[in-house]
């Protein structure tokens, strides 16, 4: 760890969402030995990601943007975190209009699928590259939360390499393209991660914003996409995993806070 938060802001981006797009690649590879996934694990790792990415949107984001903001916080946190969500609620109305495969049903829904988690994972890398900015150099409560919020966002990542790449085998896609395309979803996070903690290190001013920002469409993210998949293969265990992953979450940062 503390290797971790001698790393610059930038530097530290760049590992986390190296970690965050392997876990997608990793989630994708499974196209080449399984052929199909079980609701009751998939349910478990969506969830507990969710309650992961829940805490960090508080422990990660929020409180920190309110920690470093000028007066009036909340006018800055509510500002950024409004228009964070307005970009996932956006991007899903326009993703919801795409017209591509009209004729092709099954083919359809596999590229929405595939532009959804694409579209979707790029907020979450910047979530990770601004919050790798807020790091101070040697601060370890900071390289922590970081850490964490890359750790929720891959847990994630692991099913929605999954989401991407079955559907696109199941539609005849040979494996290995079906690998391809899956584990590309995550690549753009590496590009959002990076680009997020050099906005950060560059502007002044713009780290509350830029947190307040990334707590709601993280927020969004959760509650349009983890929420509703999670709960779908059951409730309890849904529940379980969302308490679960937001407690862990909530005893490292007090315990390394």
């Amino acid at each position: 760890m503390h290797w971790l938060a001698s790393l610059s802001g930038v530097e530290l981006a760049l590992v986390a969402t190296a970690f965050t797009y392997l876990m997608t690649a990793a989630g994708a590879s499974l196209v080449f030995i399984c052929k199909n996934v079980n609701n009751s694990a998939f349910s478990l790792m969506m969830s507990s990601a969710a309650g992961i990415m829940l805490a960090s949107t508080f422990f990660s984001l929020l409180l920190p943007a309110m920690e470093r903001s000028a007066e009036p916080a909340w006018l800055v946190l509510s500002f950024g975190f409004v228009a964070g969500g307005l970009l996932i609620i956006v991007t899903d109305i326009l993703i919801g209009k795409l017209h591509f495969f009209a004729g092709n049903a099954q083919k359809r829904s596999s590229a929405v699928m595939c532009i959804a988690v694409t579209m979707h994972n790029i907020p979450e890398g910047l979530a990770v590259g601004v919050a790798c900015g807020a790091v101070i150099c040697g601060d370890v409560s900071s390289a922590l939360a970081a850490v964490m919020l890359a750790v929720g966002i891959g847990i994630q990542n692991f099913p929605e390499g999954m989401c991407v790449a079955f559907p696109l085998r199941a539609n005849g896609m040979g494996r290995g393209r079906a690998f391809f395309v899956g584990q590309l979803s995550g690549a753009v996070e590496i590009a959002a991660g990076v680009l997020g903690a050099v906005a950060v290190a560059a502007v002044s001013g713009i780290l509350p914003w830029a947190l307040s920002f990334s707590a709601g469409a993280m927020l969004a993210v959760v509650c349009s996409e983890l929420v509703p998949e999670s709960f779908a293969a059951g409730k309890i265990k849904a529940t379980v995993g969302i308490i679960a992953g937001f407690t862990l979450m909530m005893i490292l940062d007090i315990a390394f806070g």
